[in-house]
């Protein structure tokens, strides 16, 4: 039950491979709470362009953002500035940026004049959150120490990233809606069916990671109280 997509051994070369580019930044001037905010103001923009039904474009920016993201930790970790402010900042804006993207879709989809995309971007929104906010009370709690539940269940947030930009640049290379029959009848957009699986599998894996993460820790709890 405690299976994830990424691995810590993945995720550690990942990070090992930004390290570089994130001292590079350094250098020129920015801290690693600097690079927390950047990488907001990228989500926040992504968002824009989702309001804006610019899915291709918001699909680059949420995959450029999530990078981004990798930045500020590593810079941390490489300079010794790691702190538990850091830290803060680091997950707050990670979540407010991933929820203002959702905000951005669910702009574009109403004016689409859609409803489903709508409702599945609040799911998936409200199952990211829990997964986020499991993990937080968890921690806070003494349980999974370190980033241990960072590896729990199926979908983290990187995962989540990836399914959400290979659903918005799908809809950005297929077509809106198109007119069919008569009396103004109009096929379903194709580019909202791609908005609907990304988000729908979103919903559902991170409502599956959620659980994953409960019995992870009503585990830990049981064998806590056994000792």
């Amino acid at each position: 039950m405690s299976g994830s997509f990424i691995t810590p051994e993945l995720r550690a070369r990942i990070r090992g491979l930004m390290t570089p580019i994130a001292i590079g930044l350094g250098r020129l001037g920015l801290s690693p709470n600097a690079l927390t905010v950047i990488g907001f103001l990228i989500a926040v923009v992504a968002a824009a362009a989702a309001a804006s039904q610019a899915w291709l474009l918001a699909g680059g920016l949420v995959i450029f953002g999530g990078v981004f993201d990798l930045f500020d930790g590593a810079l941390a970790r490489a300079t010794g500035k790691a702190s538990k402010l850091g830290a803060f900042l680091d997950s707050t804006f990670d979540r407010w940026g991933e929820g203002v993207v959702y905000v951005g879709i669910t702009w574009g989809a109403l004016d689409m004049g859609l409803w489903m995309p709508v409702v599945l971007a609040a799911a998936a929104m409200q199952s990211a959150f829990m997964v986020s906010y499991t993990r937080a009370k968890s921690e806070s709690l003494g349980f999974a120490a370190g980033t241990g539940m960072a590896n729990v269940g199926l979908a983290p947030r990187e995962v989540r990233l990836v399914i959400l930009t290979l659903g918005l640049i799908a809809a950005g290379l297929l077509t809106g809606p198109d007119p069919v029959g008569g009396a103004g009848g109009m096929a379903y957009p194709l580019n909202a069916l791609a908005l609907n699986a990304a988000l729908g599998l979103i919903a559902v894996l991170a409502t599956i990671t959620t659980v994953q993460r409960i019995v992870h820790t009503a585990r830990q709890a049981t064998a806590q109280a056994a000792q």
